[in-house]
């Protein structure tokens, strides 16, 4: 069985990890899909700070990682339809919006599952950019311009 999951993936952390272990235990292989800093700025503020590309090699080079894809439209049907995907995983915060409902229905009609799990609750890339900027207030005016 095949498990799909999407997501931005920035700063890779412990958050990330324990999502993708989980996912990798519900099936035979896993597939991730990597959102493209354009879709993540259709719905974020802020585009990530790790670049498409590193993104993808990180997770690539995660051994519970089988599949890892960029996709560049905020719509999730066309890799379930690709990847032939048994179980699609989503976060606690999915929605209603349009291309979570497509998603849904395709499941449902194609007899695919969909799994919702928790965040965990260690950590999350936004905490950790929130922690550097405030540590960047105490940091010498040398070092944070880049100065030795």
């Amino acid at each position: 069985m095949l498990v799909y999951t999407v997501g931005t993936f920035d700063l890779l952390h412990v958050g990330h990890l324990a999502l993708l272990e989980y996912c990798r235990s519900l099936g035979n292989s896993l597939a991730v899909g990597v959102a493209s800093d354009r879709v993540v700025n259709s719905y974020k503020p802020n585009v990530p700070v790790i670049p498409l590309e590193q993104r993808m090699e990180m997770l690539k080079a995660l051994s519970c990682v089988d599949i890892v894809r960029p996709y560049d439209e905020l719509e999730y049907v066309s890799g379930c339809i690709e990847l032939n995907a048994d179980i699609f995983v989503i976060g606690e915060d999915w929605g209603n919006q349009p291309h979570n409902l497509a998603v849904e229905s395709y499941l449902k009609l194609a007899g695919k599952q969909i799994e919702k799990v928790l965040y965990n609750p260690r950590t999350s890339s936004t905490t950790i950019k929130q922690n550097v900027m405030a540590q960047s207030n105490h940091w010498p005016t040398a070092l944070v311009a880049g100065q030795r």
